[in-house]
């Protein structure tokens, strides 16, 4: 067969079938109206504000030099443990590097990293905050405000600018308290009530 006879019967055995009107497809857009849902949640997100959970403030800083020593003890830690501190003898079990961050990126980092070391019961850290010695106006911002800040978190119990091999006065050790768990295993570890 030639192609014309091809045709030819194709449209004989075609006879009468009527094409589809429309074609047989589901609408897959998204609908553009909007729900009483939608409404309510755009709502809220305008009209809420965001709410920091984050209690550090950078209101009336004390300016720190390069050269400034960072020092802080609660009431109630025992002075043979706060000389360990400050002598780096514990074990540094994390460590943050505020280097080349802005104030308030240093605030943020500095609030996450205690409430991490604080959930994994990490008690000895240390922070890099830098000296500032290149700062043309000789002050260490994110060191002042670190001396600020570390004191109005409660679980802070004590900090101590770093000994030399681990940054000197551009570096802070910092104690956290033990969590309820640790103060339990060393009451039942030293026979304590």
């Amino acid at each position: 067969m030639t192609t014309k006879e091809e045709r030819q019967k194709f449209l004989e055995e075609m006879k009468g079938v009527a094409p589809l009107r429309r074609p047989e497809r589901a609408d897959v857009q998204p609908s553009r109206e909007l729900t009483p849902g939608h409404l309510m949640r755009q709502r809220a997100a305008v009209s809420e504000k965001l709410t920091d959970q984050n209690p550090l403030t950078s209101a009336h800083v004390e300016l720190l030099g390069p050269h400034d020593e960072l020092a802080f003890k609660r009431d109630g830690v025992q002075n043979g443990v706060y000389r360990k501190l400050r002598l780096g003898q514990y074990p540094l079990e994390a460590r943050l590097d505020l280097h080349r961050k802005t104030v308030e990126q240093a605030r943020q980092e500095v609030f996450g990293f205690i409430r991490d070391c604080l959930r994994y019961d990490v008690r000895s850290v240390l922070i890099l905050h830098g000296k500032g010695e290149r700062n043309p106006d000789n002050v260490a911002l994110i060191k002042s405000h670190l001396a600020k800040w570390l004191p109005e978190l409660p679980d802070v119990m004590a900090f101590h600018s770093a000994q030399l091999r681990h940054g000197g006065t551009g570096a802070v050790y910092v104690m956290l308290r033990k969590s309820k768990d640790a103060r339990e295993h060393n009451r039942e570890l030293h026979g304590a009530l």
